[in-house]
Protein backbone atom coordinates (compact mmCIF):
# COMPACT_ATOMS: atom_id res chain seq x y z
CA UNK A 1 0.00 0.00 0.00
CA UNK A 2 1.57 3.65 -1.04
CA UNK A 3 2.76 5.92 1.23
CA UNK A 4 1.42 9.39 1.28
CA UNK A 5 2.59 12.75 2.85
CA UNK A 6 -0.33 15.55 3.49
CA UNK A 7 -0.16 18.75 5.39
CA UNK A 8 -3.59 20.09 6.60
CA UNK A 9 -5.48 22.50 8.97
CA UNK A 10 -7.03 21.53 12.50
CA UNK A 11 -9.91 23.33 13.90
CA UNK A 12 -7.60 25.80 15.54
CA UNK A 13 -5.75 26.49 12.20
CA UNK A 14 -2.39 24.93 13.00
CA UNK A 15 -0.95 23.53 10.70
CA UNK A 16 -0.22 19.61 10.63
CA UNK A 17 1.36 17.48 8.42
CA UNK A 18 2.56 14.03 8.44
CA UNK A 19 2.50 10.74 6.42
CA UNK A 20 -0.32 8.08 5.93
CA UNK A 21 -0.46 4.64 4.04
CA UNK A 22 -4.01 4.44 2.00
CA UNK A 23 -4.91 2.78 -1.30
CA UNK A 24 -5.35 6.43 -3.14
CA UNK A 25 -5.39 10.21 -2.14
CA UNK A 26 -8.73 10.02 -2.06
CA UNK A 27 -8.25 7.52 0.51
CA UNK A 28 -6.12 9.57 2.71
CA UNK A 29 -8.67 13.09 2.57
CA UNK A 30 -11.16 10.85 4.08
CA UNK A 31 -9.38 9.67 6.89
CA UNK A 32 -7.83 13.41 7.50
CA UNK A 33 -11.66 14.41 7.06
CA UNK A 34 -12.96 12.25 9.91
CA UNK A 35 -10.28 13.73 11.99
CA UNK A 36 -11.59 17.13 11.38
CA UNK A 37 -8.68 17.65 9.19
CA UNK A 38 -8.53 20.46 6.42
CA UNK A 39 -6.41 19.17 3.82
CA UNK A 40 -4.13 21.59 2.11
CA UNK A 41 -1.91 19.31 -0.26
CA UNK A 42 -1.66 15.54 -0.38
CA UNK A 43 1.41 13.75 -2.29
CA UNK A 44 2.81 10.22 -3.12
CA UNK A 45 6.01 9.32 -1.54
CA UNK A 46 8.23 7.94 -4.52
CA UNK A 47 12.12 6.51 -4.45
CA UNK A 48 14.40 8.92 -6.53
CA UNK A 49 16.34 7.25 -8.57
CA UNK A 50 19.33 9.67 -8.33
CA UNK A 51 20.02 10.21 -4.67
CA UNK A 52 17.62 7.34 -3.54
CA UNK A 53 15.81 9.35 -1.06
CA UNK A 54 12.01 10.25 -0.94
CA UNK A 55 10.48 13.33 -2.81
CA UNK A 56 6.71 14.25 -2.83
CA UNK A 57 5.09 13.61 -6.19
CA UNK A 58 2.52 16.07 -6.61
CA UNK A 59 -0.82 14.90 -7.98
CA UNK A 60 -2.41 18.08 -9.83
CA UNK A 61 -0.58 21.30 -10.59
CA UNK A 62 -2.25 23.67 -12.85
CA UNK A 63 -3.47 26.91 -13.17
CA UNK A 64 -6.10 28.94 -14.29
CA UNK A 65 -7.02 32.57 -14.92
CA UNK A 66 -9.22 34.58 -11.86
CA UNK A 67 -12.15 35.28 -14.12
CA UNK A 68 -12.54 31.55 -15.10
CA UNK A 69 -12.62 31.58 -11.23
CA UNK A 70 -15.28 34.08 -11.08
CA UNK A 71 -17.19 32.43 -13.79
CA UNK A 72 -16.79 29.17 -12.07
CA UNK A 73 -17.85 30.23 -8.44
CA UNK A 74 -21.03 32.20 -10.32
CA UNK A 75 -22.29 28.99 -12.07
CA UNK A 76 -21.71 26.78 -8.94
CA UNK A 77 -24.02 29.41 -6.74
CA UNK A 78 -26.79 29.09 -9.44
CA UNK A 79 -26.63 25.16 -9.77
CA UNK A 80 -26.35 24.64 -5.56
CA UNK A 81 -29.64 27.44 -5.60
CA UNK A 82 -31.31 25.75 -8.07
CA UNK A 83 -31.20 22.38 -6.32
CA UNK A 84 -29.17 20.71 -8.92
CA UNK A 85 -26.55 18.06 -7.35
CA UNK A 86 -23.01 18.78 -6.91
CA UNK A 87 -21.38 16.16 -8.93
CA UNK A 88 -23.79 16.57 -11.87
CA UNK A 89 -23.88 20.11 -12.21
CA UNK A 90 -20.29 19.77 -12.17
CA UNK A 91 -20.42 17.35 -15.07
CA UNK A 92 -22.32 19.82 -16.96
CA UNK A 93 -19.27 22.37 -15.97
CA UNK A 94 -17.02 20.49 -17.28
CA UNK A 95 -18.04 19.94 -20.65
CA UNK A 96 -18.62 23.39 -20.87
CA UNK A 97 -15.07 24.93 -20.04
CA UNK A 98 -12.90 25.44 -22.67
CA UNK A 99 -9.65 25.35 -20.40
CA UNK A 100 -8.33 22.00 -21.11
CA UNK A 101 -6.27 22.44 -17.83
CA UNK A 102 -9.20 23.40 -15.83
CA UNK A 103 -11.93 20.68 -17.29
CA UNK A 104 -8.95 18.01 -15.71
CA UNK A 105 -8.80 19.60 -12.75
CA UNK A 106 -13.34 19.22 -12.28
CA UNK A 107 -13.08 16.05 -13.62
CA UNK A 108 -10.37 14.94 -10.71
CA UNK A 109 -13.18 16.37 -8.06
CA UNK A 110 -15.70 14.52 -9.98
CA UNK A 111 -14.05 11.13 -9.51
CA UNK A 112 -13.06 12.31 -6.02
CA UNK A 113 -16.28 13.09 -5.35
CA UNK A 114 -17.91 9.62 -6.74
CA UNK A 115 -15.53 8.39 -4.44
CA UNK A 116 -17.09 9.67 -1.39
CA UNK A 117 -14.93 12.54 -0.53
CA UNK A 118 -16.51 15.80 0.05
CA UNK A 119 -15.85 18.62 -2.01
CA UNK A 120 -13.75 21.05 -0.08
CA UNK A 121 -11.06 17.94 -0.27
CA UNK A 122 -11.46 17.47 -3.27
CA UNK A 123 -11.06 20.86 -4.00
CA UNK A 124 -8.19 20.77 -2.17
CA UNK A 125 -6.03 18.27 -4.17
CA UNK A 126 -5.42 21.73 -6.10
CA UNK A 127 -4.08 24.48 -4.41
CA UNK A 128 -2.54 25.95 -7.22
CA UNK A 129 -6.19 26.78 -8.11
CA UNK A 130 -8.45 26.41 -4.97
CA UNK A 131 -6.85 28.58 -2.24
CA UNK A 132 -6.90 27.47 1.45
CA UNK A 133 -9.61 30.62 1.73
CA UNK A 134 -11.47 29.03 -0.99
CA UNK A 135 -11.56 25.55 0.46
CA UNK A 136 -12.03 26.74 4.19
CA UNK A 137 -15.50 28.85 3.08
CA UNK A 138 -16.90 25.80 1.21
CA UNK A 139 -15.72 23.74 3.58
CA UNK A 140 -18.03 25.55 6.18
CA UNK A 141 -20.48 26.08 3.08
CA UNK A 142 -20.55 22.20 2.99
CA UNK A 143 -21.37 21.56 6.72
CA UNK A 144 -23.89 24.17 7.35
CA UNK A 145 -25.95 23.28 4.70
CA UNK A 146 -25.18 26.44 2.70
CA UNK A 147 -22.89 25.45 0.05
CA UNK A 148 -24.53 27.94 -2.14
CA UNK A 149 -24.06 31.01 -0.29
CA UNK A 150 -20.49 29.99 0.00
CA UNK A 151 -19.96 30.15 -3.13
CA UNK A 152 -21.63 33.17 -3.94
CA UNK A 153 -19.43 34.43 -1.42
CA UNK A 154 -16.07 33.47 -2.31
CA UNK A 155 -17.10 34.44 -6.16
CA UNK A 156 -18.25 38.12 -4.78
CA UNK A 157 -14.50 37.93 -2.98
CA UNK A 158 -12.58 37.45 -6.19
CA UNK A 159 -14.74 39.95 -7.93
CA UNK A 160 -13.48 42.54 -5.98
CA UNK A 161 -9.61 41.56 -6.06
CA UNK A 162 -10.02 41.76 -9.54
CA UNK A 163 -11.64 45.44 -9.37
CA UNK A 164 -8.86 46.39 -7.19
CA UNK A 165 -6.07 44.84 -9.33
CA UNK A 166 -7.52 46.91 -12.57
CA UNK A 167 -7.57 49.79 -10.55
CA UNK A 168 -4.00 49.59 -9.61
CA UNK A 169 -2.87 48.43 -13.44
CA UNK A 170 -4.98 51.34 -14.43
CA UNK A 171 -3.36 53.50 -12.20
CA UNK A 172 0.24 52.95 -13.09
CA UNK A 173 -0.19 51.79 -17.01
CA UNK A 174 0.65 55.57 -17.70
CA UNK A 175 3.85 56.03 -15.56
CA UNK A 176 4.94 52.71 -16.41
CA UNK A 177 4.94 53.36 -20.16
CA UNK A 178 6.37 56.86 -20.06
CA UNK A 179 9.59 55.27 -17.93
CA UNK A 180 9.61 52.81 -20.50
CA UNK A 181 9.69 55.53 -23.35
CA UNK A 182 12.28 57.18 -21.10
CA UNK A 183 14.37 54.10 -21.69
CA UNK A 184 13.98 53.44 -24.44
CA UNK A 185 14.63 56.91 -25.90
CA UNK A 186 17.86 57.25 -23.42
CA UNK A 187 19.26 53.63 -25.08
CA UNK A 188 18.67 55.29 -28.93
CA UNK A 189 20.50 57.94 -28.07
CA UNK A 190 23.60 56.66 -26.32
CA UNK A 191 23.96 54.11 -29.31
CA UNK A 192 22.79 55.67 -32.18
CA UNK A 193 22.36 59.82 -31.95
CA UNK A 194 25.37 60.59 -29.77
CA UNK A 195 28.32 58.40 -31.86
CA UNK A 196 27.08 60.37 -35.08
CA UNK A 197 27.88 64.02 -33.97
CA UNK A 198 31.24 62.85 -31.59
CA UNK A 199 32.62 61.67 -35.20
CA UNK A 200 31.78 65.40 -36.08
CA UNK A 201 33.06 67.07 -32.98
CA UNK A 202 36.00 65.28 -33.09
CA UNK A 203 36.88 66.13 -36.88
CA UNK A 204 37.52 69.57 -35.81
CA UNK A 205 38.87 68.91 -32.40
CA UNK A 206 36.92 71.88 -30.91
CA UNK A 207 36.88 72.09 -27.17
CA UNK A 208 33.31 71.23 -26.21
CA UNK A 209 31.04 72.13 -23.56
CA UNK A 210 30.56 69.38 -20.50
CA UNK A 211 26.91 68.74 -21.58
CA UNK A 212 28.13 67.04 -24.79
CA UNK A 213 31.19 65.80 -22.81
CA UNK A 214 28.58 64.09 -20.32
CA UNK A 215 26.67 62.59 -23.45
CA UNK A 216 29.94 61.03 -26.01
CA UNK A 217 31.19 59.52 -21.92
CA UNK A 218 27.82 58.09 -21.39
CA UNK A 219 27.50 56.54 -24.81
CA UNK A 220 30.94 55.19 -25.07
CA UNK A 221 30.47 53.65 -21.70
CA UNK A 222 27.27 51.54 -22.95
CA UNK A 223 29.18 50.99 -26.75
CA UNK A 224 32.03 49.61 -24.88
CA UNK A 225 30.25 47.79 -21.43
CA UNK A 226 27.07 46.71 -22.97
CA UNK A 227 27.89 42.76 -22.18
CA UNK A 228 28.52 44.23 -18.66
CA UNK A 229 25.65 46.16 -18.41
CA UNK A 230 23.32 43.44 -19.29
CA UNK A 231 24.90 40.95 -17.28
CA UNK A 232 24.78 43.01 -13.74
CA UNK A 233 21.08 44.06 -14.91
CA UNK A 234 20.43 40.21 -15.62
CA UNK A 235 22.44 39.71 -12.21
CA UNK A 236 20.49 41.99 -9.76
CA UNK A 237 16.97 40.83 -10.94
CA UNK A 238 17.85 37.12 -10.56
CA UNK A 239 19.20 38.13 -6.89
CA UNK A 240 16.47 40.25 -6.30
CA UNK A 241 13.82 37.14 -7.69
CA UNK A 242 15.56 34.67 -5.19
CA UNK A 243 15.96 36.68 -2.50
CA UNK A 244 12.28 37.47 -2.47
CA UNK A 245 11.81 33.84 -2.60
CA UNK A 246 13.48 32.95 1.09
CA UNK A 247 11.23 34.03 4.08
CA UNK A 248 13.20 36.53 5.13
CA UNK A 249 13.69 37.92 1.60
CA UNK A 250 9.66 38.48 1.07
CA UNK A 251 9.19 39.25 4.63
CA UNK A 252 11.92 42.53 4.74
CA UNK A 253 10.61 43.71 0.83
CA UNK A 254 7.08 42.96 2.08
CA UNK A 255 7.90 45.88 4.96
CA UNK A 256 9.49 47.88 2.75
CA UNK A 257 6.85 48.16 0.65
CA UNK A 258 4.76 49.99 3.01
CA UNK A 259 7.21 52.43 3.22
CA UNK A 260 7.96 53.28 -0.35
CA UNK A 261 7.09 56.93 -1.34
CA UNK A 262 4.08 57.74 -2.59
CA UNK A 263 3.00 54.02 -3.28
CA UNK A 264 3.72 52.68 0.41
CA UNK A 265 0.28 53.89 1.89
CA UNK A 266 -1.72 52.48 -1.39
CA UNK A 267 -0.27 49.03 -0.40
CA UNK A 268 -0.85 49.49 2.97
CA UNK A 269 -4.61 50.21 2.66
CA UNK A 270 -5.07 47.57 0.18
CA UNK A 271 -3.53 44.98 2.43
CA UNK A 272 -5.94 45.96 5.05
CA UNK A 273 -8.71 46.48 2.88
CA UNK A 274 -8.46 42.94 2.08
CA UNK A 275 -8.01 41.36 5.35
CA UNK A 276 -10.86 43.56 6.55
CA UNK A 277 -13.09 41.80 3.31
CA UNK A 278 -11.80 38.46 3.65
CA UNK A 279 -12.43 38.43 7.69
CA UNK A 280 -15.81 39.64 6.82
CA UNK A 281 -16.62 36.52 4.86
CA UNK A 282 -14.92 34.00 6.70
CA UNK A 283 -16.73 35.47 9.78
CA UNK A 284 -20.28 35.66 7.96
CA UNK A 285 -19.41 32.02 6.79
CA UNK A 286 -19.32 30.97 10.40
CA UNK A 287 -15.73 29.71 10.89
CA UNK A 288 -14.14 30.58 14.33
CA UNK A 289 -11.78 33.23 14.72
CA UNK A 290 -8.60 31.75 15.77
CA UNK A 291 -8.94 29.53 12.37
CA UNK A 292 -10.81 32.83 10.46
CA UNK A 293 -7.69 34.62 11.50
CA UNK A 294 -5.25 31.65 10.38
CA UNK A 295 -6.85 31.70 6.72
CA UNK A 296 -7.06 35.35 6.77
CA UNK A 297 -3.03 35.87 7.21
CA UNK A 298 -2.42 33.66 4.45
CA UNK A 299 -4.75 35.68 1.87
CA UNK A 300 -3.78 39.14 2.57
CA UNK A 301 -0.89 38.80 0.24
CA UNK A 302 1.72 40.83 2.38
CA UNK A 303 4.29 38.84 4.45
CA UNK A 304 4.27 41.28 7.12
CA UNK A 305 0.93 42.27 7.46
CA UNK A 306 0.01 38.41 7.71
CA UNK A 307 2.97 37.87 10.57
CA UNK A 308 1.20 40.89 12.62
CA UNK A 309 -2.41 39.47 11.80
CA UNK A 310 -0.89 36.30 13.05
CA UNK A 311 0.08 37.73 16.27
CA UNK A 312 -3.61 38.98 16.43
CA UNK A 313 -4.51 35.19 16.69
CA UNK A 314 -2.04 34.54 19.33
CA UNK A 315 -2.72 36.94 21.21
CA UNK A 316 -6.77 36.06 20.90
CA UNK A 317 -5.60 31.80 21.81
CA UNK A 318 -4.11 33.49 25.44
CA UNK A 319 -7.27 35.21 25.90
CA UNK A 320 -6.95 39.19 24.22
CA UNK A 321 -10.39 40.37 22.78
CA UNK A 322 -10.52 41.02 19.20
CA UNK A 323 -10.40 44.79 19.70
CA UNK A 324 -7.34 44.96 21.91
CA UNK A 325 -5.15 42.99 19.70
CA UNK A 326 -6.37 44.41 16.72
CA UNK A 327 -5.21 48.18 18.48
CA UNK A 328 -1.85 46.30 19.50
CA UNK A 329 -0.89 45.11 15.79
CA UNK A 330 -0.65 48.43 15.48
CA UNK A 331 -1.93 48.05 11.68
CA UNK A 332 -5.13 50.02 11.87
CA UNK A 333 -6.05 53.75 12.46
CA UNK A 334 -7.98 54.87 15.36
CA UNK A 335 -11.74 55.24 13.01
CA UNK A 336 -11.58 51.41 12.33
CA UNK A 337 -10.52 50.54 15.71
CA UNK A 338 -13.14 52.09 17.05
CA UNK A 339 -15.31 50.46 14.54
CA UNK A 340 -13.90 47.01 15.52
CA UNK A 341 -14.64 47.49 19.05
CA UNK A 342 -17.87 48.27 18.30
CA UNK A 343 -18.31 45.46 16.18
CA UNK A 344 -17.07 43.01 18.77
CA UNK A 345 -19.91 44.95 21.85
CA UNK A 346 -22.88 44.53 19.36
CA UNK A 347 -21.98 41.29 17.81
CA UNK A 348 -21.66 42.36 14.26
CA UNK A 349 -18.23 42.19 13.15
CA UNK A 350 -18.40 40.91 9.87
CA UNK A 351 -20.79 43.67 8.56
CA UNK A 352 -18.79 46.68 10.09
CA UNK A 353 -15.66 44.89 9.00
CA UNK A 354 -17.38 44.94 5.34
CA UNK A 355 -17.83 48.76 6.23
CA UNK A 356 -14.08 49.28 6.78
CA UNK A 357 -12.95 47.82 3.98
CA UNK A 358 -15.28 49.99 2.03
CA UNK A 359 -13.92 52.86 3.73
CA UNK A 360 -10.38 51.50 2.89
CA UNK A 361 -11.40 50.81 -1.30
CA UNK A 362 -12.33 54.28 -0.63
CA UNK A 363 -9.40 55.78 0.52
CA UNK A 364 -7.37 53.52 -2.29
CA UNK A 365 -9.58 54.88 -5.30
CA UNK A 366 -8.63 58.62 -3.98
CA UNK A 367 -4.89 57.78 -3.13
CA UNK A 368 -4.44 56.07 -6.74
CA UNK A 369 -5.66 59.41 -8.23
CA UNK A 370 -3.23 61.80 -6.05
CA UNK A 371 -0.74 59.56 -7.21
CA UNK A 372 -0.81 59.81 -10.99
CA UNK A 373 -1.24 63.39 -10.31
CA UNK A 374 1.82 63.27 -8.24
CA UNK A 375 4.26 61.30 -10.82
CA UNK A 376 2.74 63.03 -13.90
CA UNK A 377 4.57 66.48 -13.07
CA UNK A 378 7.84 64.18 -12.15
CA UNK A 379 7.20 62.49 -15.19
CA UNK A 380 7.34 65.72 -17.09
CA UNK A 381 10.43 66.84 -15.39
CA UNK A 382 12.37 63.88 -16.51
CA UNK A 383 11.25 63.81 -19.76
CA UNK A 384 12.00 68.13 -19.85
CA UNK A 385 15.72 67.53 -18.23
CA UNK A 386 16.54 64.51 -20.38
CA UNK A 387 15.50 67.05 -23.81
CA UNK A 388 17.39 70.07 -22.28
CA UNK A 389 20.56 68.23 -21.32
CA UNK A 390 20.30 66.46 -25.15
CA UNK A 391 19.85 69.99 -26.67
CA UNK A 392 22.49 71.13 -24.82
CA UNK A 393 24.91 68.78 -25.29
CA UNK A 394 24.46 68.40 -29.23
CA UNK A 395 23.85 72.10 -29.96
CA UNK A 396 25.17 74.39 -27.79
CA UNK A 397 29.24 72.51 -29.76
CA UNK A 398 27.03 73.10 -33.24
CA UNK A 399 26.87 76.60 -32.57
CA UNK A 400 30.30 76.84 -31.89
CA UNK A 401 31.48 74.86 -34.45
CA UNK A 402 29.74 77.55 -36.82
CA UNK A 403 31.37 79.79 -35.43
CA UNK A 404 34.84 77.86 -36.02
CA UNK A 405 33.81 77.13 -39.48
CA UNK A 406 33.44 80.61 -40.45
Amino acid sequence: MPTYRYTGRNPSGELVDGTLEAASAEAVATQLTRRDLIPIEIGEFVESAENNVLGVKHIFKHAISLEELIVFSRQMYSLNKSGVPIIRGLMGLEGSVRNEAFREVLHDVIESLESGVDLATSMSRHPHIFSELYISVIHVGENSGHLDIAFKQVAKYLELERETKKRIGAATRYPLFVLMAIVVAVGVINVFVVPAFAKLFESFKAELPWQTKVLIWSSDFTLNNWHWILLITAGITLGYRFYINTSAGRLQWDRVKLKLPLVGVIFERINLGRFARTYAMVARAGLPVIQALSVVGNAVGNTYVAQKIQGMRTSIQHGESFSRTATNSGLFSPLVLQMISVGEETGSIDDLLDEVADFYEQEVDYDLKVMADRIEPILLLAVAGMVLILALGVFLPMWDLSGVVR
